[in-house]
């Protein structure tokens, strides 16, 4: 299964970010969720601590390109496999960065790839 970090976790259930953390633990992945501010999603805790470990197969973004220069480096320094861009999040700048540093950036949604086998 593939690691997977959630960037821009909410306890709200109407947020994308909140459906796919909890459809990656249905289709047995573990999930880290990061957001800005502490609280769980059925179960899993959301952390507002950039994680330690660098393990992860997948980072899934559910911010916006503006928030995301302050994890740019960050995120590149996670070392993941891929990054998805989900709708909303698309970043071309970044997404050059990611690719230049040997990691796959993808546009598309967690959620549609969960339900399609091509997660």
């Amino acid at each position: 299964m593939k690691k997977t970090l959630v960037i821009g976790a909410s306890e709200k259930p109407e947020r994308y970010a909140y459906k796919a953390t909890n459809m990656l633990k249905e289709y047995k992945h573990e999930v880290v969720a990061y957001g800005n501010r502490k609280g769980e999603i059925e179960g899993t805790p959301i952390s507002t601590e950039w994680p330690s470990s660098n393990d992860f197969d997948t980072v899934t973004l559910y911010i916006n390109a503006g928030i995301q220069a302050d994890f740019e480096q960050k995120i590149m320094d996670l070392q993941p496999k891929r990054v998805v861009f989900n709708p909303g999040t698309e970043n071309p700048s970044f997404e050059a960065k990611l690719a230049a540093a040997g990691i796959e950036p993808i546009e598309a949604c967690t959620l549609v790839m969960l339900r399609t086998g091509q997660y």
